[in-house]
């Protein structure tokens, strides 16, 4: 596909890169032309400088010949004008990066009105995201398929586990028929395991499990799960507002540590029932009397990764709390997931993973497509797939798994039947109307057919 990225920061850079990996002809405009410059030389892609709003330069852009459009400047205004060009300049789908809260409440609105294809707010869906794992705080990954009735929870597996030295082949005999071990993260080796693997203390493993069994599996497994009710939050930026609306209607008492006056003051005023302290979170003192020690989860969301690392690592040794940290240039990944800093959540990849997802279903003309992705680390993907009737012609409808030749690096977790989730063992068949959810060590699959060996 031809697609235009309006903007080059971080979100822009992540898009250009993952797109550029996956065979796009990727078009990066920005006004900045040494940052174009720099885009340009560590990726194969093309620039063009100027503004993004501007039909000159998005005529030379090549927008007569683009078929997805995605702004995601630092401001809503530019985005959505770029969009609403582009779609009567090209005809094309356009996808806006809305972060004001104003234009959120209305979005929907906007939405159909400008004819946008897709929104997307990378501090509310990474406020979403913490507010998931805070829900399930033994989680260190937790992702949502089939409309929330299944969950992917990533665990490690400690050195008194039930889980160490367990084999693939008999965790369903000792936890439950409907869990399936996916992953198994061992240092820097990644498996997805057959049956003879065998967990070990110290993996992290990633396994489905339907949200009705999650309490009991947990459980099982010798995961304890004690109940989030109080949060501190280290900085007050957009991700905090977001997250502590969120967690305040969940009844969690929610406690923000914000440097800036003038912003503790906004926040107070949008944040009623919320504690507010005006402070410098990274002076122990000042946590030490805010409780830190005690409270049951803490969430870094400064403005400086360095920051949250240093404050998470802090947290790690005073106390027992779930630890959230806001990581956007996750660079030296293999040394940050090893870190003591808990659950990584980087904004940028969260927002990357939503459109690649939706590039990918674009693409689609095969009869399946892509209904939720998500990147369990940059070497695996988990996805789900609609399937279509016309997925019969591939051979891969009514037939028995252990018949097809799936792909040494793909694995069928789950599938879920008309509300119903079940883990396929080798007889069951995959039908239409199904959703199928497959992880996969090779990145880009676009639809479910890929999974067969040629």
């Amino acid at each position: 596909m031809n697609i235009i990225v309006v903007g080059c920061g971080k979100v822009g850079y992540a898009l250009a890169e993952q797109l550029n990996k996956e065979n796009h002809e990727i078009t990066v405009i920005d006004s900045n032309a040494s940052k174009l410059d720099r885009l340009m030389s560590e990726l194969d892609i093309q620039g063009c400088s100027g503004n993004g709003s501007s039909l000159k330069t998005l005529h030379n852009a090549g927008i007569k010949k683009t078929d997805l459009l995605i702004a995601v400047t630092n401001k809503d205004e530019t985005n959505l004008l770029s969009c609403l060009i582009a779609r009567k300049a090209g005809n094309c789908r356009t996808i806006a990066r809305v972060r004001d809260f104003n234009y959120y409440e209305e979005i929907n609105f906007i939405k159909e009105e400008l004819g946008l294809s897709m929104y997307v707010n990378p501090e509310f869906e990474s406020a979403r995201e913490i507010a998931r794992l805070l829900q399930v705080p033994s989680a260190a990954e937790l992702d949502v398929f089939a409309r929330g009735r299944v969950n992917m929870i990533g665990i490690r597996v400690g050195d008194s586990s039930p889980m160490d030295g367990v084999k693939m082949q008999d965790i369903r005999s000792r936890i439950s028929e409907n869990i399936l071990v996916c992953i198994i993260e061992r240092g820097d080796e990644v498996i997805i395991p057959k049956g003879g693997d065998v967990a070990l203390a110290g993996d992290k493993i990633s396994f489905v499990v339907p949200v009705t069994e999650m309490s009991g599996v947990l459980q099982k497994m010798g995961v304890v799960s004690k109940t989030v009710k109080n949060v501190t939050i280290a900085g007050g930026g957009s991700i905090a507002v977001y997250l502590a609306k969120m967690l305040k209607q969940a009844r969690m008492q929610v406690k923000i540590i914000e440097r800036d006056k003038a912003r503790c003051e906004l926040l107070s005023e949008q944040l009623p029932g919320v504690m507010v302290i005006n402070g410098d979170a990274t002076d122990q003192e000042l946590l030490g009397e805010e409780g830190i020690a005690t409270t049951d989860a803490f969430v870094s969301l400064t403005n400086m990764d360095e920051e949250n690392i240093m404050l998470s690592m802090y947290a790690n040794e005073i106390s027992d709390a779930k630890l959230i940290t806001k990581v956007n240039r996750i660079t030296f990944n293999n040394v940050i997931k090893k870190l003591p800093i808990g659950s990584v959540i980087s904004p940028k990849n969260i927002i990357a993973e939503r459109i690649i997802r939706y590039v990918r279903s674009l693409q689609n003309s095969l009869g399946s497509n892509v209904a939720a992705l998500y990147r369990l680390n940059d070497r695996v993907e988990a996805l789900e797939f609609n399937v279509k009737d016309t997925l019969k012609n591939k051979g891969l409808i009514d037939k028995p798994i252990m018949e097809l030749n799936i792909r040494k690096d793909a694995l069928v977790c789950a599938i879920n039947r008309k509300g119903k989730f079940f883990t396929p063992s080798g007889k069951d068949s995959i039908q239409t109307g199904d959703s199928v959810i497959v992880v996969t060590t090779s990145m880009g699959l676009e639809d479910l057919s890929q999974i067969i060996e040629d």
